[in-house]
């Protein structure tokens, strides 16, 4: 059901209740579609084997072992003297 947003203010509680017993609730602003309040439930099931930023940063490419060594050999003397 779509909800003018004065609507879903007022009835913010029904709003709910309808999201967990009927689905998904889509509120309109200015007669386009703005947010869509759904249950909990219905989040979870969404979100199943979305990856969090940690999973993502961790099944990235694996690194060259070259490579590594040739960080761990760079100079680390600074590139130009300090300003005094």
């Amino acid at each position: 059901m779509d909800w003018p947003l004065q609507d879903a203010k007022n009835q913010f509680s029904k709003v709910v209740r309808r999201a967990r017993e009927e689905g998904p609730q889509v509120v309109t602003l200015r007669g386009v579609p703005a947010v869509v309040v759904l249950s909990a439930e219905e989040y979870t099931a969404l979100r199943a084997g979305t990856p969090n930023m940690i999973d993502a940063l961790l099944s990235g490419p694996t690194w060259d072992d070259d490579l590594v060594d040739d960080v761990q050999r760079r100079d680390k003397s600074p590139s130009r003297a300090p300003a005094l």
